[in-house]
């Protein structure tokens, strides 16, 4: 079958790979119908995150039809169309049990950190979901059976992407009237100003400087703010009376910007040296491709202006991904503030079945966010324009494996 693999920094491919075997009684194989590019796999191109084997089939989000079934799979049938959570979890444990399958004690035989399909091996090194078929374990809890009614471009969605904006909404404590500020209008930026409205916000900024991206915030009914034209800080308080913002989202991560121009970047000249330092920790070996696969160059650019941006007693919910060589956060102005602070990795599977009712209702239609649909073969020029944020969400369509 075909896959895409990674190979190396900077480097990825459409390779055929041998097809996916049971060897666990509850796993199963299933035909993969969809799939999509994620902010995190830029990472691991990029070279934000370390870990990655070569070889590596990348991708955590499938939606696809169960082929096979391990003899412990009693809850699906073959044939049954299904969205696969991004995460992997047992069910069993304690952390599984009370919903927590982020944390799952059993799936990840390699560390004690998150498990999730096409990561490095302290994510347990499964092969990813961007191949025409994919092995699924604990497929009894790991996968959902969707209704009919719910298209591929909406079960996707459903996957990774939507789960972890809402749940990023949630963490934020998010409450009737709130004013909340999204950093990032990347897909989970979008999900997450989605989530905020779902859950009750009152008033919604969306800060980024890509145009396009701004633009699907305003058209959710966002606040827009352009950081290579404003200071996002001083533009939230003016809008809020100097107060801030009772809630920030960080939906940006690792991968962070600084301004390169406008009255930001004049701001921040004198951290330079220290932004600088910080990149190179983060990313210390790279290999980009023109104008490709380059890290972020802020790291934590994004916290520190939530931070700043946040009221006193708000609330900050990180929803960006961090590797654990990042350092810096600004810490003495978090405490002197009394914010509370909440983060991690999405317990997909926790969340996927209430946002199909939700989407079933017609509350909310997730696949407007699709800006591009791709076949499997044309993947590779998918991934780039994606990570020069020429689109804001790709879909990757899969044909049957023959």
């Amino acid at each position: 079958m075909r896959a895409v693999v990674w190979q190396g920094i900077g480097e990825i491919a459409v390779e055929e790979v041998p097809d996916p075997k049971i060897e666990q009684p509850t796993d199963a194989i299933v035909r993969l119908t969809a799939s999509a590019i994620c902010g995190t796999d830029l990472h691991f191109i990029r070279g934000t995150m370390p870990g990655m084997k070569p070889g590596t089939i990348l991708g955590h989000e499938g939606v696809g039809v169960v082929e096979q079934l391990g003899d412990g799979v009693r809850n699906f049938n073959l044939g049954d169309r299904v969205v696969i959570a991004s995460t992997i979890a047992c069910g069993n444990c304690s952390y599984c049990r009370a919903g927590y399958y982020a944390q799952c004690d059993k799936a990840n035989p390699n560390g004690t950190g998150t498990a999730f399909f096409g990561g490095p091996e302290s994510a347990g090194g499964y092969p990813g979901l961007q191949a025409e078929k994919a092995r699924v374990p604990f497929a009894n809890l790991g996968m959902v059976k969707l209704p009919d009614e719910l298209s591929d471009d909406q079960a996707i969605l459903l996957s990774d992407i939507f789960p972890t904006g809402f749940m990023a909404a949630e963490l934020a404590e998010i409450r009737l009237g709130n004013t909340v500020a999204v950093f990032g209008c990347g897909p989970v930026g979008q999900f997450a100003i989605a989530s905020a409205r779902l859950l009750g916000a009152g008033r919604i900024f969306a800060v980024d400087r890509v145009a396009s991206r701004l633009a699907m915030a305003r058209a959710q009914g966002a606040e827009v703010i352009d950081f290579s034209k404003e200071d996002p800080v001083t533009t939230i308080k003016q809008l809020t009376e100097n107060i801030g913002v009772d809630r920030v989202i960080d939906a940006v991560g690792v991968d962070a910007e600084r301004p390169h121009q406008g009255p930001a970047a004049k701001k921040i000249k004198p951290q330079a040296q220290q932004l600088d330092a910080e990149a190179k920790q983060v990313a210390p070996k790279q290999h980009p491709d023109g104008d490709n696969w380059h890290s972020g160059d802020a790291p934590s650019m994004a916290l520190q202006w939530a931070v700043e941006s946040l009221a006193k007693a708000g609330s900050l919910s990180i929803i960006g991904v961090y590797g654990d060589n990042n350092r810096v956060f600004p810490i003495g102005a978090a405490m002197n503030k009394n914010l509370t602070m909440k983060m991690g990795n999405c317990n997909h599977r926790a969340y996927i079945p209430r946002l199909i009712e939700l989407v079933m209702a017609r509350a909310i239609d997730p696949s407007l966010i699709l800006t591009q649909h791709e076949p499997l073969t044309d993947a590779i020029s998918a991934y780039k324009a994606f990570d020069t944020r020429q689109e804001s969400w790709i879909k990757v369509e899969l044909l049957p494996t023959h």
